[in-house]
């Protein structure tokens, strides 16, 4: 059943959480997925759906 004086709850502050996303974010920087997705994003808005994407990002910019 383990120590009844050790929680698993870390509260705010989550090290262990922390520590997690920290590593994900730098796997995720370091496969160049971004530079992808970035190269994906600039094709789609040069093209034929260019109009409707900027038509999406100005409503969403509308909205308080």
């Amino acid at each position: 059943m383990g120590n009844p004086n050790v929680s698993k709850n870390e509260g705010e502050g989550n090290k262990t959480a922390d520590r997690e996303y920290r590593k994900g974010a730098t796997q995720h920087a370091q496969s160049g997925a971004s530079e992808q997705k970035a190269k994906e994003a600039e094709e789609a808005l040069e093209g034929e759906e260019g109009e409707e994407l900027e038509e999406a990002e100005r409503a969403g910019k509308s909205r308080p």
